[in-house]
């Protein structure tokens, strides 16, 4: 079986999209299926050793620049990526499924390629997450999508379920959440001293409720809490706002994947605090795999996106978006290391249902269903 993987941004990319992307190409080509995985590429990296990723023999990186040339390189666009794409595949792609995580990507597809049988991986419903002035053209383009593509693969049921509310399409439609590389093993965790091992890793989005761990923070002292990741100006707003009387927080900056998921395996207490809106509505985020397959116990927002992952007695609940909530969760688990510890034991055994190997075999059977529709 052969897939083509196109990916229209640089890699390695500083978003959680760059890693999905790397491990979803290398655990397909894993499960069997010889993958030629067209991406944008970034002077002197290498996105499998980047993200620490195993690169499989039967995957083909092939760079494909989406700039114009010097000296108007600043320049770039989806459609010269598509453009070289085509050019790159032009036989292939008559002949081989193509998959795409892209919406502006596969509709130029859906628009200019009627042969070609593509897979579109959809991970939020953009007719609903972007801007008021851009929604109605969003959704003519996801309805085009939807219309064409053969399959569509999504993170989540909120996310398939909205999609189909919105366009009916009558394709193949297949919830396949994100997924983790699972240490076979993790370090013992210093559960009695829980409060000093607190962790928040991701992105300092205003929906991913980021403010409120750093409001939550003023109503823990003695605590101590780390928080990785943020772009330099976000995480000044936070030191301004800690309070000199709450617990102890340590803003790292981003750090290199291998790194973060040490400090995870070192950590006691995770924290996913997204607030209620649109974004996280159809969520699936890698960190919080990542917070399971390190036995850490969770404390999260009480989603429908993270119900769906974890039950009711997987993690500690706390409304999203209310900062004394949440403080009020870490400090039940803090008080509790009994109970923080069989919560990371549990969470850490049903983290093997989410491995990106696994991943990678139920999007192979995906792409076997196509062959026969």
């Amino acid at each position: 079986m052969n897939l083509i993987y196109a990916f229209p941004e640089p890699l390695p990319l500083e978003r959680a999209r760059g890693l999905q992307a790397v491990h979803t190409a290398g655990a397909l080509a894993e499960a069997g299926v010889d993958v030629s995985f067209a991406y944008v590429p970034v002077a002197g990296a290498d996105p499998f050793h980047y993200y620490d990723v195993r690169q499989p023999r039967n995957l083909v990186p092939v760079p494909i620049e989406r700039s114009l040339s010097w000296p108007l390189s600043r320049v770039h666009s989806n459609r010269l990526f598509f453009a070289r794409l085509q050019r790159r595949f032009s036989v292939e792609l008559m002949r081989q499924p193509l998959m795409v995580r892209h919406l502006k990507l596969a509709a130029l597809i859906a628009q200019h390629l009627p042969q070609t049988r593509f897979l579109y991986e959809a991970h939020e419903v953009f007719g609903d997450t972007a801007s008021v002035s851009r929604r109605e053209q969003h959704r003519r383009m996801e309805a085009l999508v939807m219309a064409r593509a053969v399959a569509v693969v999504t993170n989540s049921s909120a996310t398939a379920k909205r999609l189909r509310e919105l366009y009916a399409g009558d394709g193949i439609l297949e919830v396949i959440p994100n997924g983790v590389t699972r240490p076979e093993a993790i370090p013992a965790k210093p559960w009695a001293e829980g409060a000093r091992h607190i962790m928040y890793a991701g992105s300092f989005f205003p929906w991913k409720g980021t403010a409120e761990l750093v409001a939550a923070a003023a109503l823990l002292p003695g605590c101590r809490i780390e928080m990785i990741g943020g772009e330099p100006q976000r995480i000044g707003e936070y030191q301004a706002m800690l309070s000199p009387g709450g617990a102890e927080v340590v803003l790292t900056g981003r750090m290199p994947h291998a790194q973060v998921m040490q400090q995870l395996a070192a950590a006691c207490i995770a924290v996913l605090p997204n607030r209620d809106d649109a974004d996280s509505a159809f969520t699936s985020p890698i960190k919080l795999f990542e917070y399971m397959a390190s036995g850490c116990a969770i404390v999260a927002s009480d989603l429908p996106s993270l119900r769906e992952i974890l039950a009711e007695d997987d993690a500690v609940w706390v409304r999203a978006g209310d900062a004394a909530a949440l403080a009020e969760g870490i400090r039940s688990l803090a008080a509790n290391p009994e109970r923080a510890r069989l919560l990371g034991e549990r969470v850490r055994a049903k983290s093997v249902e989410y491995t990106w190997a696994a991943r990678g075999s139920r999007l192979k059977a995906v792409l076997k269903r196509m062959e026969k529709s």
